[in-house]
């Protein structure tokens, strides 16, 4: 099976990880890492994004395991519209998380106008940070979590309900 993803990943954390490993249980991997271009408008807040290049290499750091680990081939491609490679005929799956579902259904359209199957959306849930929260990219870099969901410590107390 061919699976497709795609995202930022700036910076990779453990609820992307969720996603590259049911990934990789379904079979080889493609994944679409957003242009430098095309990543400050897939942002639902204003946040300085890195370079491709340095995302694509800790990208490529976090995949290459995981691949060997399962058997898999991967692929990094570069995305420069929101629909990105899924489009494209050879994939027969996609991995999206709960708010990245309807852009699945959107692409699932755009496969059928063009004669081609729909994808399997398979739907990969959240991670939870210590809070309770989800863990994002954008609660990292604006320092409330690390890329595990452990509170940091000038956060911790400060309205987070922490786990006995």
């Amino acid at each position: 099976m061919n699976v497709a993803l795609g995202g930022t990943f700036d910076p990779v954390h453990d609820g992307h990880r969720k996603l590259f490993e049911r990934a990789f249980e379904l079979g080889d991997v493609t994944v679409g890492l957003t242009s430098d271009e095309l990543a400050p408008e897939t942002r639902h807040v204003e946040r300085y994004v890195r370079p491709y290049e340095r995302r694509k290499r800790d990208l490529e750091a976090e995949l290459a395991p995981r691949a060997e680990a399962n058997g898999r081939e991967y692929e990094i491609r570069e995305l420069t519209e929101p629909t990105g490679i899924a489009v494209e005929p050879e994939f027969d799956a996609l991995i999206v998380s709960p708010e990245t579902k309807a852009g699945g259904e959107r692409i699932n359209d755009i496969r059928r106008e063009h004669g081609r199957d729909p994808l399997d959306l398979v739907v990969v849930d959240h991670v939870a940070a210590e809070d309770g929260e989800r863990i994002s990219s954008t609660r990292i870099v604006a320092g409330e979590i690390d890329e595990h969901g452990n509170l940091t410590p000038d956060r911790e107390g400060r309205g987070a309900t922490r786990p006995e």
